[in-house]
């Protein structure tokens, strides 16, 4: 009956970071405000010469977090509730800047008290500790932390209780046996979903030169293709993980993008800061393999697609040129890799069809989130307003890319490379048929948020491409 008295009485301490949530409120801070204010990134260097407490609470202010959406620990949060109702006096004690210390304690209205850092005190390991002792003087208390910063607390704890501990707190509690509550999932395998594989079928487009020059089949062209492809599919996922990280918060509020790894704190943000820089050391190492334009076209892509996710995805209407642009640029990575030349006709269809998925793109994206599509809801500069427009403008262009290839069909350069060049006229009603297959499915609802991954898994559209290139061959052979 003592024992159950004295562990009633006794406070409960627990870290925010990693212990309480899943992620890191400095890194998400840090990602938050360059999205909000670019500029924040040449402040930052001055901000540390003050410490790392002061670079925290002015991050704090730019970031303007929103503690509501952060990816909270259900199992950690019920525990909590559970031993506050059971009348244990609970304490929120965080390295993190007190604003958003404050904020999370408001919302989840747990604790008790709220231990955070300040301007000037960078509140964690043997400070907290210290502050801790401060508070109780010579008092049990129990802890919850994560870290290897929260070894000394655990130490110095009655009952410490160690959430999906990194490897020291790992080690430490193997070597303890404390209690210990661990992450429901491998961050392997959040890393493996955060580099989004199956994009890469959109970076088939760099066999397109190939395919059309009817040099596929050459041993070094292939290969060749084959590198570019590989190259281009980890600047790609490396480029996806920064996008991940800049949009955070506004996946968070998204029905179906919530669950991506960073936005479910599956995986944390230095692993991905890490994992972008290893894919692209590998994709460049992969580069020097092929020809110097093929390397300069893939610079040009990783400082678009940068551009891209820090700003201009954000710009109406610049946002779908820019990402039909970059359909157009996987084309000429093909070309450069396998020193192949690409015609005017191939660029101008490339341009003019892929603005069409683009819009198909943005038009979904609306779509899912509804009426409340807003630049605050949504990270981009549409409303829901726009759906029509953006639709109209959508068909119009891929039947301006179908025009493009009924000219290109009609030029001498089809009557020099096919016997019956007649043939390649069938290859018009099979576009149409993808692009006005893609916008009635998108009317509908029921079309996939990225047009290339679903022409690409579509059996309908995979049947229609098929055709094609049976066109292509017989009208080759003959």
């Amino acid at each position: 009956m003592d024992q159950r008295c004295e562990t009633t009485n006794r406070a409960i301490y627990v870290d925010l970071d990693g212990t309480l949530i899943k992620g890191d409120l400095l890194w998400e801070s840090l990602f938050q405000a360059l999205r909000r204010k670019p500029f924040v990134v040449f402040l930052i260097f001055g901000w540390l010469r003050h410490g790392i407490a002061f670079t925290k609470a002015r991050l704090a202010e730019a970031a303007e977090i929103d503690v509501k959406t952060l990816p909270y620990r259900s199992d950690v949060v019920e525990r909590l509730k559970t031993e506050k109702a059971a009348g244990r006096r609970l304490v929120l004690a965080t390295g993190s800047n007190e604003t958003l210390a404050d904020a999370v304690a408001e919302h989840l209205a747990i604790f008790d008290e709220v231990l955070a850092s300040d301007e000037t005190t960078n509140l964690t390991a043997h400070r907290k500790l210290d502050r801790i002792r401060d508070r109780i003087g010579d008092e049990g208390f129990d802890y919850y932390g994560n870290s290897h910063h929260d070894v000394c607390l655990f130490e110095e704890a009655s009952e410490a209780t160690v959430v999906a501990p990194d490897r020291v707190a790992h080690n430490w509690q193997r070597k303890t046996g404390a209690e210990r509550i661990d992450a429901t999932e491998s961050e392997v395998k959040a890393a493996l979903q955060a580099m989004r594989p199956h994009q890469w079928l959109k970076n088939a487009l760099i066999f397109v030169p190939a395919v059309l020059a009817h040099e596929i089949f050459v041993g070094s062209v292939f290969v060749s293709s084959l590198l570019a492809f590989i190259a281009f599919s980890l600047t790609a996922s490396a480029i996806y993980v920064v996008n991940d990280l800049l949009d955070l918060e506004a996946d968070r509020r998204h029905r179906t993008k919530c669950n991506r790894p960073f936005a479910s704190g599956r995986l944390s943000v230095p692993n991905g800061l890490l994992l972008a820089a290893g894919s692209i050391v590998i994709a460049f190492t992969i580069s020097a393999f092929l020809p110097l334009a093929f390397t300069g076209i893939l610079v040009l892509y990783l400082f678009i697609t940068t551009a891209y996710s820090v700003a201009i995805k954000r710009m109406l209407l610049l946002d779908v040129f820019v990402l039909a642009g970059l359909y157009t640029v996987r084309v000429l990575a093909g070309g450069a890799a396998a020193d192949i030349e690409y015609s005017f006709w191939l660029l101008a269809f490339s341009v003019f069809f892929f603005l069409s998925l683009a819009l198909v793109k943005r038009f979904t994206e609306l779509q899912q989130v509804g009426e409340v599509a807003s630049r605050e809801v949504t990270g981009r500069g549409y409303r829901h307003v726009d759906l029509e427009p953006i639709s109209q403008a959508g068909m119009t262009s891929g039947f301006a890319a179908v025009l493009v290839l009924a000219l290109y069909i009609q030029s001498p350069v089809i009557e020099e490379a096919y016997a019956i060049p007649q043939l390649i006229w069938l290859l018009c009603p099979l576009v149409l048929y993808i692009i006005m297959r893609i916008w009635i499915l998108a009317r509908r609802g029921e079309m996939h948020e990225d047009p290339i991954v679903f022409i690409l898994k579509d059996w309908r559209s995979q049947f229609m491409i098929g055709c094609g290139a049976v066109l292509f061959l017989i009208a080759a052979a003959w």
